[in-house]
């Protein structure tokens, strides 16, 4: 410990007390605080208070890492085409309620392959037509539970798409 003398500001260890030696008594110190009061502290229990105390520690800066963003949750939504010709190779070759049934169970795949993934974002493109896919689309997604999207808004049957959020 530094020598201190009376008129030193001193600090009180393990209590928010400080202020100045104001006398000596043995193996006490006293001290006046701000306001004007006298408390009398043992010596081992009282340091002198340095403001300049790190002035002499230099700060290094250290590098930021950056962090790895998952490709799964990247900014743009994952995004599934129903239009038929881009599911399958062969679409001639199938009947409107295969198609239908196709259209549907991928899209079903797709929906629990999102919310296995923990992806946050669907963008499904159906289409404008006659609405048929669309209302099969609603129909699905009705199903769903944990999802958002729109289906009643302004432009529900002028949007070829839905976008759906996982919760």
């Amino acid at each position: 410990m530094k020598i201190v003398k009376i008129g030193d500001l001193v600090s009180v260890i393990d209590d928010d007390l400080k202020g100045k030696i104001s006398a000596f008594k043995g193996n006490l110190v006293q001290i006046e605080d701000e306001h004007g009061f006298h408390y009398d502290i043992e010596k081992s229990k009282v340091v002198l208070h340095n403001h300049n105390i790190y002035d002499d520690i230099s700060i290094t800066a250290k590098k930021e890492t950056s962090t790895k963003i998952s490709k799964k949750n990247q900014t743009q939504p994952q995004s599934i085409d129903l239009h038929f010709e881009k599911l399958v190779n062969n679409p001639q070759d199938f009947e409107s309620w295969e198609r239908l049934m196709i259209q549907r169970e991928k899209l079903i795949e797709k929906l629990e392959y999102c919310r296995s993934n923990n992806m946050k974002k669907l963008n499904i493109i159906h289409g404008i037509g006659d609405g048929v896919l669309q209302n099969m689309v609603h129909e699905v997604l009705q199903g769903f539970a944990g999802i958002e999207y729109e289906d009643h808004d302004f432009f529900y049957h002028s949007t070829g798409n839905v976008l759906v959020t996982f919760l």
